[in-house]
Formats: structure tokens, sequence, C-alpha cells
């Protein structure tokens, strides 16, 4: 009896505790990867994030900190001398002339582009690729070898300094890169839906505005961000146009605090960067969300 009672299989419920372990094994090398990745993450967003950080804290640290040898990672006992000093110079003119500059860009190139985008994607004509292939190679010329034949045009139009002159030039710039990306956008929108509210009784131009539209608003913005951008942040093109005191973009502004002749105001730069990022951040803010849908969006349907 004993014999036989000792051949016998152990029941199910003496088994599973045996699994179990295994189970716990296979997880852990996937956890321990999961916290790797996640301490690599951080170490990158630190990394990343430091010269913002020493950015902002430069800005409140007077002459003699900023010039030390022995770093100064905290703002104690700081200023906001340079942001008197910032005020005090030309930067809200700067700034009322970037503001025109980057808005008027972003206007004219998200209706140039959507048009050109719309008619490559809807419609078949001849010379359409050659019009994208256009596209593409416009896109890849360096911008410093046509700044003579620019101000020379500009010259000539007598719209140097002048916001329209230098949007003229933006809008340029930046509508090739822009049609390549609401090209994407317009494809990734089927026609039946635009056929189905004609259906339902919806005329052409209802059926895109109503339909069509909205569903394209993600890379409108993502477009818009782009446009932004470029216009916001470009030095060498503005330094070549408005070489005016008086219409100077914010980039051209910030390098009045580092004259050759003196010594740079290092914490001037530092406020004027933080002041000149805090548009960019409110905008990033006020559509981060639409951008990151409308990127993942143009990246998936093209």
């Amino acid at each position: 009896m004993s014999a036989t009672t000792s051949s016998m299989p152990k029941p199910s419920s003496t088994r599973e505790p045996a699994v179990a372990p295994r189970s716990a094994s296979r997880r852990s090398p996937a956890r321990i990867r999961r916290r790797v990745l996640g301490i690599v993450a951080v170490l990158i967003a630190l990394v990343w994030a430091f010269p913002v950080y020493w950015m902002l804290n430069s800005s409140f640290l007077p002459y003699n900190r900023i010039r030390s040898t022995e770093p100064t990672f905290f703002p104690i006992g700081g200023s906001l001398d340079a942001y008197n000093r910032v005020f005090d110079s030309n930067f809200l003119s700067s700034l009322r002339m970037s503001m025109a500059v980057t808005l008027i860009t972003v206007a004219a190139a998200l209706l140039f582009a959507f048009l050109a985008a719309l008619a490559l994607s809807r419609f078949r004509f001849r010379g359409r690729k050659s019009f994208i292939l256009a596209v593409l190679i416009i896109q890849m010329i360096p911008a410093e070898g046509l700044f003579i034949s620019h101000f020379k045009m500009l010259e000539g139009w007598h719209l140097l300094n002048s916001v329209v002159g230098l949007s003229l030039l933006y809008v340029a710039a930046v509508v090739p890169f822009t049609i390549w990306m609401l090209r994407g956008f317009v494809a990734g929108v089927p026609r039946d839906l635009e056929e189905a509210a004609q259906v339902d009784g919806c005329s052409r131009s209802q059926a895109f505005f109503r339909i069509t539209l909205p569903l394209l608003a993600p890379g409108l913005v993502a477009s818009g961000v782009y446009a932004f951008l470029q216009a916001w942040n470009e030095f060498t093109l503005a330094l070549v146009i408005m070489n005016r005191p008086d219409s100077m973009t914010l980039p051209l502004w910030l390098r009045t605090f580092a004259d050759a002749n003196r010594a740079s105001d290092w914490a001037g730069i530092m406020a004027g960067s933080v002041l000149i990022a805090v548009p960019v951040i409110i905008f990033f803010l006020f559509v981060q969300h639409r951008m990151t849908s409308g990127l993942v969006t143009g990246a998936v349907k093209g």
C-alpha cells in the first residue's frame, strides 16, 4: 500500500509553486531591462535639460560669478539686473518685428503649401511628378548660395529692412518642405469620405470643409510648428537683409550683447535667450497634443 501511494503522481496543487518561480524568472530580465532603459532615458533627459537650466541660472548671476572658474549651480544672491538691461535695450521692438515676420510666414506658407498639397494629392495633371521632384531639389539648395540674389532682388523691389521682404524670403524657404509634409496628410484622407458626404446631400465644398479639413487639422498644426520655428530662429538670412538697428529680429538683437570692442554681457545674453524661448514654449504647450498626433499620422500615411 505504501509503495503504491508513493508511486502515484502528486496532485496538481502541489506542482503550481514549481511553475510560478519559472515565470517570475522569465519576467525578471525584462523588468531589469525596462529599469535600465528608464534610467538611461532619465540620464539623457537630464543631459538635454541641463543647458536650459544653465541658461536660466546664468541669467540671474552677476558678471564676476559667471566668469569665475568655480561654477555656480544655484543663483543664490542673484538679481534681475540682466533682465532690466534687456528691457532697456531694443528688445520690444525686435520682439514685434519677429512676431510680425513669423506670423506672416506661418499664415502664407500654410496657405500656399495647403493648396499645392491638395492639387498634388487630389488631381492628376501633366508635370505632376516633375513638380514633386522640383520641390525636393529646391529644398536641397543651401540658403547661403542664394544670399546675393536675395539681397539684389529685395533691393530692386525696395524691400530691404522690411517685414514684407524678410517674410517673402522665409515663405519661399519654408513652402517646399511644408508642401511635402502636407501632401502626406492629404493623401491619407480617403476620397470616399467626401463622396459619402455628397451622397448624403452635401455639396463638394461643404464635404471638404466639414469632413476633410477637420481631419487635416493635425497636419496643418505640425506644418505650422515647423514654419514657426524656421522663421523665429533664423539668423543668417536676416543678418543679410535686415541691416538697420531698428529692423532687427530677435536673433539679430541678441548678438548686440556680444561686442568685439568690449566684454560680452553673458548674463544679458542668457536673459535675452530665456525671453526669446518663452513664446516658443507657450506655442508648444498650446499645440503639442495636435502636433504629436499630426507627426505620427504623417509618418504612417504617406
